[in-house]
């Protein structure tokens, strides 16, 4: 019987009202607070725990009600503890045909546990999605945020392996989570891309960055999954920059934060649909890809 490596039971984390005062009290007021504030509590804690909520509720003018319809709203929120890893397998029309039950059935058998579930030891969660937009790629399967395309059973334990390893290793060119994506602003929707300035071998993403005392020019690499960067200054580890568009000037910030570090995201919209968000930390890999949302606006 496949089993996952070090199955100890490892206890959910407990509330602490102290941090929980401190995520509301950064977002208090701002427009999408509630929003901001539960993304970040999950990014704490891994779900919305009820003791969290009834400190929200009891400390801003939103109700419980309030929190429970935004969280069974929106998929990306959890009422339940979630797993330190999260895979979604993707199980929509053009996945089905090509096997993505099948490969959803291997990663139950390989986790011992059904869609929706988590490990006893809180490692991996598995989820079963309609659509994760990348139709032509399926089947796909999306580990901690990184996509696997045309997934065959042979991966499926590799995929978990690599995903208690750490999926930050990426080697452009040869690593086929690594996949191009044309971008725009999410206020004026102009293109963002830079032909006449590539990286990785594609067009960058251009975008103004400030800095400290510095403002200038950024280019990103447009390859999902690669963390090259050229800036007209450089920028140390660890700091966190402020990105604007280069055509209509207007500072791109989400209403979240980075999971990995707690410093804001960065979300532009992908042509055809969806959002990518990038930590505006400096040398943080946090991201997020997420083809099945509509466009920021």
């Amino acid at each position: 019987m496949d089993t996952v490596e070090d199955k100890q039971m490892n206890p959910v984390e407990l509330v602490v009202p102290d941090e929980v005062q401190r995520i509301i009290e950064k977002h208090q007021g701002k427009r999408g607070d509630l929003i901001a504030i539960l993304e970040d509590i999950q990014a704490r804690y891994r779900y919305l725990p009820e003791e969290a909520l009834k400190i929200i509720a009891k400390n801003t003018e939103h109700s419980i009600v309030d929190m429970y319809a935004v969280a069974t709203f929106f998929e990306r929120f959890s009422l339940k503890p979630q797993g330190r890893h999260i895979v979604s397998v993707c199980l929509g029309t053009a996945c089905h045909v090509r096997g993505g039950p099948d490969i959803a059935s291997r990663f139950e058998r390989k986790l011992e546990i059904s869609p929706g579930e988590t490990t006893p030891d809180l490692q991996y969660t598995l989820k079963a999605v309609n659509c994760l937009g990348a139709c032509a790629m399926g089947p796909i399967v999306v580990a901690d945020g990184h996509y696997f395309s045309s997934v065959r059973m042979d991966a499926v334990d590799e995929i978990v392996a690599q995903t208690r390893d750490g999926l930050d290793q990426v080697h452009v060119g040869t690593d086929q989570r690594i996949f191009p994506l044309e971008v725009r602003c999410l206020h004026c929707n102009h293109s963002l891309m830079d032909s006449g300035f590539p990286i990785d071998g594609y067009p960058s993403i251009k975008l103004t960055t400030s800095f400290k005392n510095k403002h200038g020019w950024v280019r990103l690499s447009s390859l999902y999954g690669s963390y090259s960067i050229v800036s007209e200054y450089e920028i140390p580890p660890d700091t966190v920059r402020n990105f604007f568009c280069p055509h209509c000037h207007a500072e791109i910030i989400g209403a979240g934060s980075c999971a990995e570090c707690g410093a804001p995201m960065v979300p532009m919209n992908v042509r055809g649909g969806g959002i990518v968000q990038v930590c505006s930390r400096r040398a943080c890999k946090g991201h997020l890809l997420d083809l099945a949302s509509n466009p920021v606006d």
